[in-house]
């Protein structure tokens, strides 16, 4: 590993320990996790599954992408995840300049999928129902500040219609306590996060933080979506 690698890391993890104080309080009065009124429906407007094998991608970004990862590495038809910083350009797209606040990045994850196992529209109802909630503005939980805002980045027109016209629907119906704030905004460029953020929450299971903020996303997973879960292992 390289030095500002470690250097990154080390800065990662003692922020990680100092934020630990008032994790457990936050996390347990606000969870990391939406909580809608009762289960989402599916979107009123999406694709058909495509008739035959391929790979789409989707960027998502709803607070650490270490919980936002855990999630969706574990949804059938996701074929790889990766963790990385999207909203801001190449040169700023370290952990530890992102981590100013002042980078117009957001910790994001690069979803790609089979569109003839999964459509995007199920994609976004999961992303809406248990990989974070929609309704805090530049935080999610513990996690402070716009690099954990909401935002989906389309790739192309077709996922922007769907991804507003679910907002919508979730809005109209008053899914949520307060209106979603996530920004539906064009995807300009994603970056790769460093590797040791990659599948953290899968070789980190113990870290405290993974079991106050992510652990429950992925049992949520698990008991909402049970026909699209599937289970996750080491590479």
């Amino acid at each position: 590993m390289e030095r500002s690698e470690e250097n990154a890391m080390a800065w990662s993890l003692a922020l990680r320990r100092a934020l630990f104080t008032t994790l457990i309080a936050v996390c347990l009065c606000a969870s990391c996790k939406a909580m809608p009124k009762y289960p989402l429906p599916a979107p009123a407007v999406d694709t058909p599954l495509a008739p035959k094998s391929g790979r789409a991608t989707a960027v998502f970004a709803g607070g650490c992408f270490w919980g936002t990862q855990s999630v969706f590495e574990r949804v059938k038809g996701v074929l790889d995840t990766t963790a990385g910083y999207s909203g801001g350009s190449a040169s700023t797209a370290t952990y530890e300049q992102v981590g100013r606040e002042n980078t117009g990045h957001a910790e994001s994850v690069k979803v790609i999928y089979d569109p003839s196992k999964i459509t995007y529209g199920q994609l976004l109802r999961i992303f809406f129902s248990v990989v974070h909630d929609p309704t805090q503005l530049n935080r999610q939980g513990p996690d402070v500040g716009p690099s954990y805002r909401s935002v989906i980045f389309y790739a192309n027109e077709e996922q922007h219609k769907l991804s507003t016209a679910y907002i919508a629907q979730l809005d109209e119906a008053k899914a949520f306590p307060k209106p979603i704030v996530t920004q539906v905004v064009p995807l300009k460029g994603f970056y790769d996060a460093e590797s040791y953020h990659q599948d953290y929450a899968l070789y980190n299971p113990d870290n405290p933080y993974i079991l106050v903020c992510d652990k429950p996303k992925i049992d949520a997973l698990k008991e909402e979506f049970p026909d699209l879960f599937k289970e996750y292992k080491h590479k």
